[in-house]
């Protein structure tokens, strides 16, 4: 929006870019919603399983193409690969590893040498949602969870379910089928996805229009050079933070307007999906919060699946196995592998030092925080405010850096800045796959 003067910045700000933004930002994805709209109404109908599979699979199709035209082949040709893979391993009982190894393979190679790295990069958040849903698959088979290899229009049901193929986020296959059920509209349903709406626009006007201007537009603060460098960094951080935060919003509404994201118990049913938490991230206990606040279904799929299956070689190899297949997820970029790397072994040593450090005072001082229940003295401590207060400086330092990492990869000529974000978080939306333990 040029350079203005703080009256006439917040003059223009309304019609330069909160109205524009909020429009593109619809028009981007308002066939996406209609599609998952559909989807719900489809499956509230007592139709045969087979017809709300074929309907899911359609869905899914058109909205890949809607995003990626011709282009979503690739994304096919992997979910093939997967099935294919499974029906000819089926009397396997380790699926689960040798898939997983075969998915990075097919990944690396396609950024590599099947096409451009522009329209590969584009299409990468659905290869990993479709990556994922397969491995989680595989081994829920090698662990009896899932009894047998689904159908073929089955599996490709679950895999190009519409509320998640496009933005995410991961859900197991046994989620699917329970969705698959059709549960009636409902206020709390209706509510939840309003919500998840309001939240994802409000954070997408945040990242594109306040962020970037946050000094000394919206917080009059000026310095010399490198003071205005680490505001700078900390503007990319917040754009970067509440980019994230719009995509994992939005993939809550696509899921659950599609009918999935909730839990049961007995009759009681709660429309509770939730992806990201911002308060968690932004105001963290330590840096264990803020990778598994990051994205919590994909932290629950990296826990379960690669931590667990990693963890008979030790509890630190298994850490770094599940930062460096995180890593390798995500392509071939040695930045972003450098700094999920440093995140593996920062999470450990704090994890490691606050495990000690609770035993010493018999205090509250883990990673995680501990239940009501838990056998510590000192419920409520003060030595550890000091400790906080260096997790936060350098959480702060790491995120400045990933951020500029990201701000220096995103090369977009387009003048449309929504669609840059969009198409930015198409390629980078699995970033979200930093782990818990």
């Amino acid at each position: 929006m040029g350079v203005f003067s703080r009256q006439k910045f917040f003059q223009e700000l309304t019609h330069g870019c909160l109205l524009p933004t909020a429009q593109q930002g619809l028009e981007q994805v308002w066939q996406l919603l209609v599609i998952c709209l559909l989807c719900r109404l489809l499956w509230m109908f007592g139709l045969p399983a087979f017809v709300k599979h074929l309907g899911t699979v359609a869905g899914g199709f058109y909205t890949l193409y809607l995003f990626f035209e011709l282009h979503m082949i690739w994304v096919v040709l992997l979910s093939l690969l997967c099935y294919l893979f499974l029906f000819l391993c089926r009397h396997s009982t380790i699926r689960g590893t040798f898939l997983s190894i075969t998915v990075l393979i097919y990944l690396l190679l396609g950024e590599l040498h099947m096409m451009d790295t522009t329209n590969w990069h584009k299409m990468r958040g659905s290869q990993m949602v479709v990556a994922m849903k397969a491995i989680s698959l595989a081994f829920d088979l090698d662990r009896g969870v899932v009894t047998s290899v689904p159908s073929p229009l089955e599996f490709m049901g679950y895999i190009y379910f519409v509320g998640t193929v496009i933005f995410g986020p991961w859900i197991s296959f046994s989620s699917y089928k329970e969705a698959l059920e059709g549960r009636k509209l409902s206020f709390q349903w209706l509510l939840k996805v309003s919500l998840s709406w309001i939240k994802s626009q409000i954070c997408l006007v945040i990242s594109n229009c306040v962020a970037p201007y946050l000094f000394p537009y919206f917080i009059p603060v000026y310095g010399d050079k490198l003071l205005r460098r680490w505001l700078l960094a900390y503007e990319n951080t917040m754009s970067f933070h509440f980019s994230n935060y719009f995509v994992g919003y939005l993939s809550e509404t696509t899921t659950t307007l599609a009918g999935a994201g909730f839990s049961e118990e007995k009759e009681n049913l709660k429309w509770d999906m939730s992806v990201t938490e911002p308060l968690s991230i932004e105001f963290p206990r330590s840096m264990v919060e803020v990778v598994t606040s990051w994205n919590l279904p994909m932290s629950r799929f990296l826990h379960t699946y690669v931590f667990k299956s990693a963890l008979r070689f030790g509890t630190f190899s298994a850490v770094m196995l599940t930062y460096a297949a995180c890593a390798l997820l995500h392509g071939l970029s040695f930045h972003l592998g450098a700094v999920l790397i440093s995140l593996g072994f920062i999470t450990y040593i704090e994890h490691a030092l606050r495990k000690r450090l609770a035993v010493i005072f018999n205090a509250c001082v883990l990673s995680k925080k501990c239940y009501p229940s838990c056998k510590h003295k000192n419920k409520k401590v003060t030595y550890s405010k000091q400790y906080k207060g260096d997790v936060h400086t350098n959480y702060f330092k790491h995120e400045s850096f990933l951020a500029n990492v990201k701000a220096t990869l995103k090369t977009h000529s387009n003048e449309n800045h929504v669609s840059g974000i969009f198409d930015m978080f198409l390629s980078t939306v699995m970033f979200n796959s930093v782990l818990s333990y």
